[in-house]
């Protein structure tokens, strides 16, 4: 058989796929029976390629869902993240913002968990950001936590990570985290939906958020071309986590703007925000260097 270059170019690539596939997890559900205020003559999730980028872009959710990406064997750190996408609460940009970053998340030991949440801003949309987005994060992470023996992942180092609306839906997860009702019939809503870390990448509207000395430890991370919301609040943000003690890390990177997010083929000193990301995270949930080791690079 004459393999040429075009032929091993396509094998190639269905090895990564394949490589990528084993680790992706079937979505499920975080409502088995249906979330809480959905709209039940919703329809289907509605799912577009943009032509630009070629990006996988989701719209009317009504079943808010995880999609977990499991480390191989033997590489997990025990750390978990559930990761919220962006796009203006109208939309979830999937790929730069979700499936890219968690398989190199993954590949280094983290478990983590894409989230689809209920847009506050989507077409003919009833639901609010603190009503139904908030409240789908806070149930990933409840459930997340429910089943950490099944995910050998530790309970205690759990976090978030939200892109743009998303990072305001993060942020705004863990202002409003409780510690579970233990007299609720569902089991799940008997765990903690508070995060041991949380990540936001160039989050929006969070500018009039108030911290306190029970937030999570956070990296703050973004563009210094962002718009001016952003790019001026991130700082600010910074220093209200440092005016209540609580640790946090800021990387503003002056070569780019809003949602850049992570893809591998990305150019610039932006596209390397991601190492010192897992380097923090690694740090702020105290893994020693022999389970460092055990990780893909």
């Amino acid at each position: 058989m004459i393999v040429n270059k075009y032929t091993l170019v396509l094998i190639l690539s269905l090895i990564t796929v394949f490589s990528v596939q084993a680790q992706r997890q079937p979505s499920i559900k975080l409502w088995p029976n249906g979330a809480p205020g959905a709209n039940p003559n919703g329809g289907e999730e509605i799912i577009r390629i943009d032509p630009g980028s070629g990006a996988q872009v989701v719209s009317n959710v009504h079943e808010p869902s995880i999609t977990p990406y499991i480390p191989k064997a033997g590489k997990a750190t025990g750390v978990s993240i559930v990761i919220a996408p962006g796009g203006a609460h109208r939309e979830l940009w999937m790929n730069h913002e979700g499936y890219d970053i968690a398989q190199k998340l993954a590949d280094n030991g983290i478990t983590v968990f894409i989230l689809k949440y209920r847009l506050a801003r989507d077409k003919n949309s009833n639901y609010t950001v603190e009503g139904h987005s908030v409240k789908d994060m806070q149930r990933a992470v409840r459930l997340v936590r429910s089943r950490a023996s099944e995910w050998k992942i530790d309970p205690t180092k759990i976090g978030i990570m939200g892109f743009s609306a998303g990072g305001q839906v993060a942020a705004l997860t863990d202002i409003q985290a409780d510690s579970g009702n233990v007299e609720a019939d569902d089991p799940v809503e008997t765990f903690s939906s508070k995060p041991n870390f949380q990540v936001l990448v160039y989050p929006a509207w969070v500018n009039d958020i108030t911290l306190s000395k029970s937030s999570a430890p956070a990296f703050i991370v973004g563009g210094f071309k962002d718009m001016e919301s952003i790019s001026t609040g991130m700082p600010k943000l910074y220093l209200k986590f440092k005016e209540v003690n609580v640790p946090a890390e800021l990387h503003i990177y002056a070569d780019v703007g809003h949602g850049f997010g992570f893809s591998a083929g990305t150019k610039g000193p932006h596209s390397k925000w991601v190492e010192p990301l897992i380097a923090w995270m690694f740090d702020i949930n105290k893994i020693g260097a022999d389970q460092i080791s055990n990780s893909i690079k």
